[in-house]
């Protein structure tokens, strides 16, 4: 298998780099053209949207560099390049679940308490918001300027070098502040949303604002789900080593490169969602693209 993977490895993350970078291109030019048009401050969840392309596009450059390692059997970037990869790894994906987290709680308060949501200006906090959520994303990934090192035994690895305790209690930091605890809120407001919308559509007031509403929530919520079930094999991964699962087990290599698969194929799931669950970002689309080809049949 470890000759395959170095064959099927560069291929596969290829097309993830080239589609992920120009799906989250065009939703980043497509939502940072919509404020442009109507000369206004960012809608809440656009500019949260916005985050969440950005911290895929920074998981997205540090492909190459995973990529390389497993291509080449080690790891030829130095100490340095190490800690920054790992730690931008963990720092992305923790600041892309705290942003759908906030996405959630800002979907709640525009479906269920769209008075306040207005009298409170939110919006215009929302910058505010985007930047704070990167402080708790960069503590969580600062350890591993620390932990993580080279080692050489046969090879040179990029490695976390910690006790077996240590390493146990990062791991358990990790996966409840950078992934169970956001979730939680995530699965409350959503479903604190559902029982609104339910109950209105019962009593069938402002229909066409509640399948707007609907519809925004719908995407907002596969967004989460998709984010989840793609990350939670990595999770899992991590859990099975801490509890004596050895890495040079039989089959660990293949799960463990289906899982970063996995994780690194969000930043191309994300945009494909918008395409299918959104129709206004289908229309934006379509106006990007009709104007691209007018300005090429000009030259």
């Amino acid at each position: 298998f470890e000759d395959c993977s170095r064959t099927l490895v560069p291929i596969l993350d290829g097309l993830i780099l080239v589609t992920g970078l120009v799906g989250q291109t065009l939703v980043i030019i497509i939502l940072t053209s919509r404020r442009k048009k109507a000369s206004q401050p960012p809608h809440s969840t656009d500019a949260l949207l916005l985050a969440l392309s950005a911290a895929d596009l920074l998981l997205l450059l540090c492909l190459p560099f995973h990529t390389s390692a497993i291509t080449l059997g080690f790891w030829p970037f130095g100490s340095f390049m190490c800690k920054v990869i790992s730690f931008l790894g963990v720092a992305c994906s923790a600041a892309s679940v705290f942003t759908l987290a906030a996405l959630a709680v800002t979907r709640y308060l525009t479906v269920v308490h769209p008075t306040w949501t207005y009298r409170s200006r939110l919006h215009r906090r929302i910058k505010l918001t985007v930047a704070l959520l990167w402080i708790p994303a960069a503590a969580l990934g600062a350890p591993q300027f620390a932990v993580r090192t080279v080692t050489q035994s046969s090879a040179v690895y990029c490695f976390a070098f910690l006790s077996d305790f240590s390493q146990l209690v990062y791991s358990i930091a990790l996966f409840l502040f950078g992934f169970a605890l956001p979730l939680t809120v995530i699965v409350l407001m959503y479903t604190k949303i559902y029982c609104f919308l339910r109950y209105t559509r019962l009593l069938g007031n402002a229909p066409r604002l509640e399948r707007y509403q609907s519809q925004v929530t719908h995407t907002s919520a596969l967004l989460v789900l998709i984010f989840t079930l793609l990350w939670l094999p990595s999770y899992a991964l991590m859990f099975s080593l801490i509890g004596g699962t050895s890495s040079a087990s039989h089959g660990y290599n293949t799960i463990a490169i289906l899982s970063r698969l996995l994780a690194s194929s969000v930043a191309v799931v994300n945009p494909i969602l918008y395409g299918l669950m959104s129709q206004k970002f289908r229309r934006d689309l379509l106006r990007l693209a009709a104007r691209r080809w007018a300005w090429c049949k000009s030259c």
